[in-house]
């Protein structure tokens, strides 16, 4: 069970996440506003890792899908819905520029696909490794 200091931590990156958020517009512009929220979440942040964000989005976390299983192991190519089979365009900013462009679409699918991946929503780190990945894709 959480406690009142995660409690108060999470709120605070949530405030933090939902102020700045509405004027990002670039991959960069998020990435500066989930390394604003891991700070208010953990004073020791020490930055975002293109090598945990592709770890995470490779891996399981206990439940059937990964970021992968739709998004293929390379986010560069097009996906493929899981179950539903719809296709998916490349993931990677490099590779579709509309990509983490839009506040809007950037936080609905983060806020699904954690779910369906993580059944939770992803902290501003995991976001944050996860676009400092998808970033570094050529």
């Amino acid at each position: 069970m959480l406690n009142l200091k995660q409690i108060l931590l999470s709120l605070s990156a949530a405030l933090v996440l939902s102020t700045t958020l509405a004027q990002a517009e670039t991959p960069q512009d998020f990435l500066t506003t989930y390394q604003t929220a891991a700070k208010a979440v953990d004073a020791n942040f020490q930055g975002f890792s293109a090598t945990r964000g592709e770890q995470f989005f490779k891996a399981t976390h206990g439940n059937d899908w990964s970021c992968a299983s739709c998004h293929t192991s390379n986010p560069a190519s097009a996906g493929k819905h899981a179950s539903t089979g719809k296709a998916i365009d490349p993931l990677a900013p490099s590779a579709n520029p509309e990509r983490f462009t839009s506040t809007r679409k950037v936080e609905k699918w983060f806020k699904r696909n954690c779910n369906d991946v993580l059944s939770r929503e992803c902290s501003p780190l995991e976001k944050g490794d996860i676009l400092t990945f998808l970033m570094a894709i050529k």
